[in-house]
């Protein structure tokens, strides 16, 4: 399918080099010359994505020599709201994780917009054995706020979203809910783990 014909297909939910400038440019980087690969996806399958909710964008692996990675992004948009936003949420659990460092190669990407409804409150395991292909940390925060600065719009607004990666000790990880629907925490693009149960959890007896 030609470009421009899949570009006018997904409307507002099409991310490309156009597209990616206004994100590129409040990480500093100015104005950038993306060389995009062709789409590989076929017609049927960006039809059906189209109109599921799919965001359709093109994943750059590094701008001006520099990887973008969620330690970048973190680094570039910061984790104080009152100083910023969109921004990440203050934590810093995280920071000596391998997923941490993880860049998107040069292609496109198909991501849902909206968290699936079938999904909700069911653990990732059953997910998973349901046939749910997660993505990548990296592709979600990249899509996120590169979301933000072409449609002004934030993805995932209460919602988390569970992703492929696991930390050091095999926890699985889930991003996303940018605003607290309680009001007690502050806005942020969250990154968590799920711990699973294992021998050093356990109980004390209260008399």
């Amino acid at each position: 399918m030609e470009r421009e014909h899949v570009k006018r297909l997904f409307a507002q939910n099409f991310i490309g080099k156009e597209e990616l400038n206004p994100f590129f440019k409040a990480l500093g980087f100015g104005e950038v010359e993306i060389q995009e690969k062709p789409i590989e996806y076929s017609d049927s399958e960006l039809q059906k994505a189209a109109e599921s909710g799919y965001v359709l964008i093109y994943g750059v692996e590094h701008v001006k020599g520099e990887m973008i990675t969620l330690r970048i992004l973190r680094e570039k948009f910061g984790v104080n709201p009152d100083i910023s936003e969109p921004c990440f949420y203050n934590q810093d659990w995280y920071l000596k994780e391998d997923f941490m460092d993880v860049s998107l190669n040069n292609q496109w990407f198909l991501i849902k917009k909206e968290v699936v409804d079938a999904s909700r409150a069911v653990l990732p395991e059953d997910l998973i054995q349901r046939g749910m292909n997660f993505p990548p940390a990296i592709l979600c925060a990249y899509t996120f706020f590169a979301y933000y600065f072409a449609r002004n719009e934030h993805l995932w607004w209460h919602d988390f979203v569970w992703c492929c990666d696991t930390d050091h000790n095999g926890d699985r990880i889930y991003v996303g809910k940018y605003h607290d629907v309680d009001g007690v925490n502050k806005n942020g693009f969250s990154i968590h783990r799920h711990l699973a149960l294992r021998q050093c959890y356990g109980s004390v007896n209260l008399m």
